[in-house]
């Protein structure tokens, strides 16, 4: 079982204006569970969240992480995180019997793009990502591709550990089987994406299934 990270800052240093949201944000989603960000409405791209997340609300976050010893790794985020955010070889023995018969998968891919066929992610590597994703009615509900090809190069497209739960099912079982290079439509059902609650604060209602546009760009 993993050690409790530490606490990186005072209450004087998180009220400070100087402490940016992104980085306790960055924090909390490095030590937290899976279960304990949705809980707080804390999933997703850094930049997103810190736009609708108020720093009270990231404070009070960060403090109830510490109180209630909510982290990865620990016994409680084995069996409180949702289940279908893990690998079936990495569910407890005693509840993987109930995840065998789980069915097929819950997304579909098309590849728009071929990329090299060789690095393929494997689960913990860091991924880099450019996308686009809109509703089955082709309302785009979030994109990190800037409008102009020069802001593009300005930019930094999306990374994260992928496999451990940082986003989406959908994502983290499709971008798996993309190579480097590669730019693939993924359809993701609701229960692989944010199932009956939806997200309302990105404007994705209950139930929504999801459609992704997603260039890997780097494997690391």
């Amino acid at each position: 079982m993993a050690s409790d990270p530490a606490r990186e800052w005072s209450d004087e240093q998180l009220k400070n204006d100087d402490l940016p949201k992104k980085e306790l944000i960055k924090f909390i989603q490095d030590n937290a569970t899976h279960s304990f960000l949705a809980d707080h409405k804390l999933m997703g791209n850094i930049k997103n969240v810190a736009k609708t997340a108020k720093k009270e609300q990231l404070i009070e976050a960060y403090n109830q992480l510490f109180e209630s010893k909510r982290f990865k790794g620990t016994e409680v985020d084995v069996v409180i995180q949702d289940v279908k955010a893990m690998k079936i070889d990495e569910i407890p023995k005693e509840i993987k019997t109930e995840m065998v018969d789980e069915g097929p998968p819950k997304y579909t891919k098309s590849i728009l793009k071929k990329g090299d066929k060789t690095n393929f992610p494997k689960k913990g590597e860091i991924v880099s990502c450019w996308y686009t994703g809109t509703l089955e009615d082709g309302t785009v509900f979030d994109t990190n591709i800037p409008a102009s090809a020069k802001k593009k190069k300005q930019s930094k497209p999306l990374s994260f550990k992928v496999g451990l739960g940082r986003v989406i099912r959908g994502w983290d079982e499709g971008l798996m089987t993309m190579s480097k290079g590669e730019t693939a439509r993924l359809e993701i059902e609701s229960d692989w994406a944010y199932g009956k609650k939806g997200l309302p604060d990105s404007k994705i209602p209950p139930n929504a299934k999801l459609i992704f546009e997603v260039e890997l760009v780097s494997v690391d």
